[in-house]
């Protein structure tokens, strides 16, 4: 009887060993499983990360073509819109080619210039510049004006001058430089601005045909000074054609009818003189020039 209880009481103590053994084998699963999860927590993330990053970059990939594809459409527009401008300035290149053969086919009136014109290839102020067109010349116009300039002809051909310089009748021929004396007169003279002096009023005023140069005083002693022997109205014409060409003639000042014009103080115009006492001394005989 004893050894009966003796076994009943060792299978008794069986369970108890289950019974610590299975909280130790939970505790072991729940280490392992908390450790698992601990070391796949990395790349779980790289997991996470991996469909954010080929999102991102199928969106930037999609944004460079739509960028792509915007600035191409701006290039062909743009090629476009320069194709188009060429082709309306052709056009209109084309328009005013045939409007200038019109007007030049029908110009009929002709004009005098008054002076010396600038020709130009049209009435822009950009316009190139292809000549000089005579004074005291008669053109045909074709009545076109634009910007302060009128369209001539000049041998079949379109040009442009300044408006204001042309009239109906011929203008008178003033005194000019750069003829010659025609009528025997000469002079002996120092300076080589003296006998362009006597050129000029010779060539423009052939009726004087009486000069001093040479004297023992003052700046005729030194060859600085002509004298052109006139009275008048017709005095004061080439006195005042040597005040307007002072600076091509080498002059430092003029004396004519008691009254100076000088280089120096050309602002002042014509000043009157102190009465030196005779017609002569006062210059009402002629004109005095002293030049450099």
């Amino acid at each position: 009887m004893a050894q009966h209880r003796h076994k009943r009481e060792t299978n008794a103590r069986r369970p108890k060993a289950i019974q610590v053994a299975g909280p130790i084998a939970i505790m072991a699963t729940v280490s392992a499983v908390s450790l698992g999860v601990l070391t796949a927590t990395p790349q779980n993330d790289n997991l996470l990360a991996t469909p954010s990053s080929a999102g991102a970059g199928d969106i930037s990939a999609a944004a460079g073509s739509l960028s792509n594809a915007v600035t191409r459409d701006d290039i062909v527009s743009r090629s476009e819109s320069r194709l188009l401008a060429r082709k309306i300035a052709k056009r209109e290149a084309k328009q005013e080619q045939k409007a200038t053969l019109r007007a030049i086919e029908r110009a009929d009136t002709k004009l005098w210039t008054t002076t010396e014109l600038n020709l130009w290839s049209g009435p822009e102020k950009q316009a190139d510049k292809l000549g000089v067109l005579d004074g005291i010349e008669k053109v045909l116009l074709t009545g076109r004006k634009d910007n302060d300039r009128v369209e001539v002809v000049i041998d079949g051909k379109s040009r442009w001058v300044s408006a204001g310089y042309l009239t109906d009748e011929k203008p008178e021929t003033g005194p000019s430089l750069g003829g010659a004396c025609t009528n025997g007169s000469v002079i002996d003279a120092g300076r080589a601005s003296l006998y362009e002096i006597h050129d000029a009023v010779c060539a423009n005023w052939p009726e004087i045909t009486s000069y001093g140069t040479w004297r023992n005083d003052g700046e005729h002693g030194e060859g600085r000074a002509i004298d052109i022997m006139i009275s008048g109205d017709t005095g004061w014409e080439i006195a005042e054609f040597l005040r307007a060409n002072y600076s091509a003639l080498g002059i430092e000042y003029i004396i004519y009818s008691q009254k100076m014009w000088s280089v120096e103080r050309s602002g002042e115009g014509w000043r009157y003189m102190s009465d030196r006492g005779s017609t002569t001394a006062n210059h009402y005989d002629h004109v005095h020039v002293t030049v450099y």
